[in-house]
């Protein structure tokens, strides 16, 4: 009995090696694939969008004293250059939708969107003076495309943009105590992340209203980033506001896209734990087998190993080409196949049938499916294990291991 438990142990070993042989495998391939695609999917899609406020400023000539050198000698010399002063924002109306829709490559998804971005900026010339008023608008991200691309102050539209790198900056002469709305809206595509910057470091935000909507229902917020003070349900996601009178904040507005299950480091994952469900089913088959005096021989033990490896190989590169979902079943009906197949040759039917099948669904197959559940995967588990050991326990109270394990019972008595 004592061989037949380290024999089984060593084919459980063997397995466990070729699972993180697997597993190792597919993490390669979905690292090295994500490096690659996720810059192709950037390129054809758009990436992360993080948009600035504008800032606004004119100029005023001031002058200077500078150095500079003539032969052995320094000569200082006054000039005149134009420094710029900064406006402040009176009032920010933005509104944001954002449409979300998933790109696969590989054994990856991607979260991608469309949003459509539009807001208005009113500024005052609070001087005594006309003035040159410019704004400075960052675009969101270098590599994307503006569709709609729509640049006013007042009722005057700007026919043609001439972007300064990554800058739109566009004038207008503003007289004195006068005020204006400056209206910029565009449609782009990006992925993973939308985010509103009201500015480099800590700024002052004034009269600020953010409305965005989401066809999504799964909402989350980046890390440094402000949860809205409205949320309003829609039938198909989120209606979500952000309104502050006189703000003073480092931190940002934006919005984490939900992600899909990715294949890649799903079938990881399952396949880095594969060994818990395989050590749970040599378990019961092995207590069940020995309790009710049916042999099965190590190397049946390393066909059904071999039964249970089958499901997360063919998993592992069947997710490339089918749903995941269909994957999944299709390798839970192939892995059952192969084993109930085998073992109904080794041991009565009724046992390969029942006791068998039974082990390897709740164990293999229940056992994987709890990956579906992101979040409550360790709790199931957990809960199985210590179930399993509740039966056992229960099945096993009252077996004399002496005569299973054939030891001689001590048949010494104590003296009186």
């Amino acid at each position: 009995m004592v061989k037949r438990i380290v024999a089984i142990a060593i084919i459980f070993a063997f397995t466990t090696l070729a699972w993180f042989l697997l597993g190792a495998t597919i993490n390669y391939r979905t690292n090295h694939q994500d490096l690659a695609m996720k810059e192709r999917v950037g390129q054809l899609w758009g990436q992360i969008h993080r948009q600035y406020a504008p800032s606004f400023f004119y100029q005023v000539p001031k002058q200077v004293t500078v150095s500079e050198l003539e032969g052995d000698k320094t000569v200082n010399r006054v000039k005149t250059v134009m420094e710029n002063v900064d406006i402040a924002i009176d009032s920010s109306d933005v509104d944001v939708n954002l449409d979300l829709g998933y790109r696969r490559k590989g054994l990856l998804w991607y979260s991608t969107y469309k949003v459509d971005f539009a807001a208005r900026y009113k500024i005052t010339n609070s001087t005594d003076a006309p003035q040159k008023i410019t704004c400075s608008f960052p675009l969101p991200a270098s590599d994307a495309v503006y569709d709609d691309f729509t640049f006013m102050f007042g009722d005057q539209k700007v026919d043609t943009i001439k972007p300064d790198g990554s800058l739109i900056k566009e004038s207008v002469e503003l007289g004195a105590g006068k005020s204006t709305v400056v209206k910029v809206a565009y449609k782009s595509q990006g992925q993973d992340q939308w985010l509103y910057q009201f500015g480099n470091g800590v700024s002052q935000v004034k009269d600020f209203n953010l409305d965005l909507k989401t066809n999504f229902i799964g909402i989350d917020f980046p890390e440094g980033s402000i949860s809205p003070t409205v949320k309003t349900k829609l039938e198909k996601g989120w209606n979500l506001n952000w309104h502050y009178n006189n703000l003073l904040t480092g931190y940002s507005v934006g919005m984490d896209l939900p992600k899909k299950l990715n294949p890649g480091p799903w079938v990881s994952e399952i396949t880095l734990f594969a060994p818990i469900s395989l050590f749970l089913f040599f378990f019961i088959v092995f207590m069940i087998s020995t309790v009710r005096g049916i042999k099965i021989h190590p190397m049946n033990y390393f066909f059904m190993g071999a039964g249970f490896f089958s499901f997360h190989l063919l998993l592992a590169y069947l997710v490339d080409h089918v749903a995941i979902e269909l994957a999944f079943a299709i390798c839970s009906v192939v892995s059952v196949f192969l084993v109930i197949s085998y073992m109904r040759l080794v041991v009565p039917g009724w046992f390969a049938y029942f006791e068998v099948a039974a082990a390897q669904i709740v164990y293999l197959v229940l056992f994987s499916y709890t990956f579906f559940f992101e979040h409550y995967t360790g709790l199931i588990v957990t809960v199985l294990c210590i179930l399993t050991l509740f039966v056992m326990m229960q099945f096993t109270g009252r077996v004399d291991w002496d005569s299973v394990f054939g030891k001689k019972p001590d048949n010494k008595t104590d003296p009186v």
